[in-house]
Formats: structure tokens, C-alpha cells, sequence
């Protein structure tokens, strides 16, 4: 399971605040292509542990934080380092994209 579930309300000590970087699941209970990822994003924060945040924000109980950050389709992928977005990912992709995204963001 994704490490942390974002809220709005959570999001600038969540995110914003981390020590570490933060990879954001933007998704949608009824986007189908979400429930792909989901797993993927499962997995991320397994292998990540430690390493990185992984979590997750549904769009539709999160509307103002998916509005800021521009996510205009789901599944988006957001990674956040020092309280900034340096990627995004947007559609389903397979889990070596993600992980990509991530080491790029680990290595900088």
C-alpha cells in the first residue's frame, strides 16, 4: 500500500515540508486507467522505502491541490523535491518510467 493517503489539508506538511521527495498518485476511484497503476505505485513505495514518499491524492475529495499543481488528466504522477514538483508523468505508464522519473530525482 502507497505510504501516505494526501489531503488538501495535509498536503504542505506532507509535501511541501518533506525531507525526502514526495511522489503523488494523482487518481479517481472510477478512472480505470488509476486502477492500473495503483499496483505500480504499490510497489514504488515498497521499493522505495525510506528513500522516497509515495502516496496517493483522489482529485475528487482533493480539488484545490490538483488545480494548483495544473493536473488537468488522471493518472498523474507528480514528484515533489524540496517542496517543488521537478516531474510528471501523466497517463499509465509501466513501473520502469516511474522508477526512472525517481532515480533522475534521487540523483540531482
Amino acid at each position: 500500500m502507497a505510504d501516505v493517503t494526501f489531503t488538501d489539508s495535509s498536503f504542505d506538511a506532507d509535501v511541501l515540508k518533506s525531507d525526502l521527495p514526495v511522489v503523488i498518485d494523482f487518481w479517481a476511484p472510477w478512472c480505470a486507467p488509476c486502477r492500473i497503476v495503483t499496483p505500480i505505485i504499490e510497489d514504488l513505495a515498497t521499493d522505495y522505502a525510506g528513500k522516497v514518499k509515495v502516496g496517493k491524492m483522489n482529485v475528487d475529495d482533493n480539488p484545490q491541490t490538483a488545480g494548483n499543481f495544473g493536473v488537468m488528466s488522471i493518472p498523474t504522477i507528480l514528484v515533489f523535491k524540496g517542496g517543488k514538483p521537478v516531474k510528471s508523468i501523466v497517463g499509465a505508464q509501466g513501473k520502469e518510467s516511474y522508477k526512472r522519473a525517481i532515480d533522475e530525482v534521487l540523483s540531482s
